[in-house]
């Protein structure tokens, strides 16, 4: 009879006490722990995953082994050896397949495993699969950097009204699967706040609508590209939502934004929290109280490089960064390429956590290349008061599509005619005068997890 997956609070809690002593102990403790939970990772994959048993065959011995010892992974080579990347035999690619296409089973187990998926905005999506050992690690670590800022945060909100979460709704995405997972396993770690689920691909209108109809919406999670929206139809009066508090993810948060959000929403007691995490770790790091996103460097490596995988030094932007999860047993993330741009704070943070903190710079599949120029997309001002949504596209090397749905009377070609040009007059200013920009005729598209880009690269235009 296969095992079923359950949660156990007591093992929870060991992580919960193993992170408070990790932290207590300062730098030497915090690397010791490191590299055991590493050595003891590296001996699972080379007994029980026939793919890292033939990557590290001719490796030092374990005890010995140093994380530069260790080859980089990447996400094309470990998907198409799925079946001997898993530490257990019982999970294939094909059944993994088969549960991710009924949308019923969000959040449901196969036997003792969850599985779960990424959205592809990198051209490149993977199957993600969770042991219950590592939603008590992500239970137990969360609580482990609560700061008394923190408890408070949660203490009120609570009393304050319900959480809703705003995500991709079309597939297993860890957004909205996870909770669901965590409802499934144990109940009452889901008490306390009434989570509501909105799909990010309806129309802007009935999301508004839905928020509305909550009347108490006191947290709010979702991604920057839908707060943006958001804020605009705070700003036209047609959302009367007043949160406490928002949580951003999967996206990198702008200055601009924040200022924007906390200008439209002045409810924000506990402003905007935007923790750095992935599916391939959602307990990757937390934010402290001053605002500043520390790795949880006992269970997770990450690692800043350049484009050769040198590492790069603190206040350096890398090129990509590595990602290692030392509490994932059951599929081996070391050494992935997790293709971000970080920067490693250089001066220690004010909180006095011993944990090293960065900045996220920009995912990198967000990031216009053409000729021999790389932009950041927020160098396009993309907004129009006549329009809900625009999104510029690149379909060629330096070809590029903008597709816009309007707001309620407005008339399309005046509003393309004004955006083409603003859009040129940036290549311009970069130097590329060859740029070719077209109307679209088709709308704005998401991703297949509900993100919304306002700006697609062209590896990720056929998403």
């Amino acid at each position: 009879m296969p095992k079923k997956m359950h949660f156990s609070l007591p093992r929870a809690l060991a992580y919960l006490a193993g992170g408070l002593w990790t932290g207590w102990g300062g730098r030497r403790r915090i690397e010791a722990k490191q590299l055991r939970n590493l050595r003891r990772l590296v001996s699972k994959a080379r007994h029980d995953s026939p793919l890292f048993r033939r990557l590290y065959a001719e490796l030092p011995p374990t005890a010995e082994i140093e994380l530069h010892d260790l080859p980089v992974t990447h996400k094309p080579e470990l998907m198409a050896e799925f079946d001997d990347w898993l530490t257990i035999r019982s999970l294939t690619l094909d059944k993994a397949y088969e549960h991710l296409r009924d949308i019923k089973k969000v959040g449901v187990p196969i036997d003792d495993v969850a599985v779960f998926q990424t959205s592809g905005t990198s051209g490149e999506p993977a199957v993600i699969v969770l042991s219950e050992s590592f939603v008590e690690y992500a239970y137990g670590i969360t609580l482990a950097r609560f700061e008394r800022h923190h408890r408070k945060l949660v203490q009120d909100i609570r009393k304050l009204g319900d959480r809703v979460t705003i995500t991709g709704g079309n597939g297993h995405f860890a957004g909205n699967g996870f909770n669901k997972l965590v409802q499934r396993l144990n109940p009452r770690l889901a008490k306390g706040f009434g989570v509501t689920f909105i799909e990010a691909e309806q129309p802007i209108g009935q999301i508004v609508k839905r928020l509305n109809a909550i009347g108490s919406v006191a947290w709010i999670v979702t991604y920057p590209s839908m707060l943006a929206i958001l804020v605009k139809e705070k700003e036209a009066g047609r959302l009367r939502i007043e949160p406490a508090f928002v949580t951003t993810g999967g996206e990198t948060l702008t200055a601009d934004l924040r200022e924007q959000v906390e200008r439209a929403f002045p409810s924000l007691k506990y402003g905007i929290a935007d923790p750095y995490g992935c599916t391939e770790c959602l307990a990757l790091s937390f934010e402290c109280s001053h605002g500043r996103k520390h790795v949880n460097e006992d269970w997770v490596i990450l690692e800043a490089v350049d484009e050769a995988m040198q590492p790069v030094s603190d206040g350096t932007l890398s090129a990509t960064v590595l990602l290692t999860v030392l509490a994932n047993e059951v599929q081996p993330f070391i050494r992935y390429d997790l293709g971000d741009c970080v920067r490693f704070d250089v001066d220690p943070c004010a909180c006095g956590s011993p944990f090293r903190s960065f900045q996220v710079e920009g995912r990198q599949a967000t990031l216009i290349r053409t000729g021999g120029i790389t932009l950041s997309p927020l160098v396009f001002d993309l907004e129009h008061v006549k329009v809900q949504r625009v999104q510029l596209i690149q379909i060629g090397e330096s070809e590029f599509e903008l597709r816009i749905q309007l707001a309620k009377g407005a008339a399309a070609e005046p509003v393309f005619r004004d955006l083409v040009e603003r859009v040129k007059q940036v290549f311009r200013d970069n130097g590329l005068d060859d740029v070719k920009v077209q109307a679209g005729d088709a709308p704005p598209k998401f991703t297949a997890s509900g993100k919304f880009h306002e700006v697609v690269p062209l590896r990720s235009a056929a998403l």
